[in-house]
């Protein structure tokens, strides 16, 4: 090969300094995304059913225009929002397919995956990620919290709600194709017992599309005494590490095992079944 050209070298420093600058500041796609979520944006623009202008978005969520236009505007530069002009040389705001994930409500809705996984108990593992590599003992959410991602949960109503609500979003998404794709993988199964069911959604949405399924929701006890009753669903409080109830079948969402055993926070969230 031949050696680099001043020209190249140059080159490659002004893409670098142009680059550096994604590191620094990639965290604001999250966080403005987290705050269109929050402010309910998404859901203002859906009920309204037509574009809303800037003014009447920020009277309808009690925003200051101003603050309110800076976010629209990284938004729109991203296209999860798009700009529609509109009468008197107004500038009004519609949905986009991107935007109605963030809808907290919808069959497409991620804003629960997206505010547990955009919370600081999630983000704060990923600040101890060099410790995992150098020591490679404790997982980053362990040297983070000092507990694993159960034990926190159980010790933790707000973070166990938050985890129950992304498992269930998640569920929303991945079951539907599951059930489309390949439901003769059910037939015969007379009784499915999912494992670390949560709140029971994944189990909820089988049980309707395959009614003559006997659902078991396995999960830590303080998980399924919370958990909504549901016709043709159990509830079963427990520990997996210990036993998993008798069934035909077991359902249960895996992740790479050596990812899992160094990230258990990652299971439910980050993996497809």
């Amino acid at each position: 090969m031949g050696s680099v050209t001043k020209k190249e070298e140059d080159e490659e420093e002004a893409q670098a300094e142009v680059e550096i600058w994604k590191y620094l500041f990639g965290f604001t796609n999250m966080a403005v995304v987290k705050c269109a979520i929050e402010l309910g944006i998404a859901d203002a623009i859906e009920n309204n059913e037509c574009p809303m202008t800037l003014s009447e978005l920020s009277s309808s969520l009690g925003c200051a225009p101003s603050s309110l236009y800076r976010i629209m505007r990284f938004l729109v530069h991203h296209n999860i929002f798009k700009e529609k002009p509109c009468s008197h040389g107004a500038t009004a705001y519609v949905q986009t397919a991107l935007s109605r994930r963030l809808l907290k409500k919808g069959e497409k809705s991620m804003a629960d995956l997206l505010l547990f996984e955009s919370s600081h108990v999630m983000l704060a593992p990923w600040h101890n990620l060099s410790s995992r590599v150098l020591k490679d003992k404790s997982s980053p959410f362990e040297g983070a919290h000092g507990d694993d991602v159960w034990k926190y949960a159980s010790k933790n109503p707000v973070h166990s709600k938050l985890l129950d609500d992304a498992m269930a979003c998640d569920a929303r998404l991945v079951v539907p194709e599951i059930v489309e794709g390949c439901p003769e993988v059910f037939d015969g199964v007379r009784t499915l017992v999912d494992v670390g069911g949560g709140n029971g959604t994944t189990l909820q949405m089988l049980v309707k599309a395959f009614p003559w399924i006997q659902g078991i929701n396995f999960d830590l006890p303080y998980v399924v005494s919370v958990a909504p009753e549901s016709e043709g669903v159990k509830h079963v409080g427990g520990d997996f590490f210990e036993y998993v109830p008798k069934a035909d079948a077991a359902f249960l969402k895996v992740s790479n095992k050596n990812i899992f055993s160094s990230f258990p926070e990652l299971v439910h969230c980050h993996f497809p079944p």
